[in-house]
């Protein structure tokens, strides 16, 4: 991974192309997302072996006010990965704490970014393909 970043930043010096162009094009977070999590995580339900990712996006929406907070928390979540510090306690319980992913910084914030986009408000809060009803119908 290390030279391949060193022969596209040397090909953008070549090439012309300002140094931060070769740093955002090497760090494509779909393209990671698919390559590193999509094993695991499906983009909508159901899941795979690990939460999906709209569902646990809408979570991060709901938690963090901002993208930037919410990409923060993320790429350090992805880093070291700590039960206390989900956004969703009940998909650890369900599917288990996540290990640490091999990415480097620059991966993880933009991994992060790319699932921050993935908010659907269609979605909901979070609570389900009702929305809560059934709880607020048995109160």
């Amino acid at each position: 991974m290390k030279n391949v970043l060193y022969l596209c930043i040397f090909s953008c010096i070549a090439s012309g192309l300002p140094l931060a162009d070769a740093t955002a094009k090497t760090a494509d977070g779909r393209a990671i997302f698919d390559r590193s999590c999509s094993l695991c995580h499906s983009i909508n339900p159901p899941p795979k072996s690990a939460p999906p990712v709209v569902p646990l996006a809408n979570r991060y929406h709901m938690k963090f006010q901002t993208k930037e907070q919410g990409v923060a928390y993320m790429a350090a979540f992805l880093k070291k990965p700590d039960r206390n510090k989900a956004v969703d306690p009940q998909a650890v319980s369900r599917f288990g704490l996540m290990p640490a992913l091999p990415l480097t910084d620059a991966e993880r914030k933009a991994v992060a970014a790319w699932f921050w986009d993935q908010y659907n408000p269609a979605m909901g809060g979070g609570r389900g393909i009702g929305g809560g009803q059934r709880r607020l119908m048995n109160q």
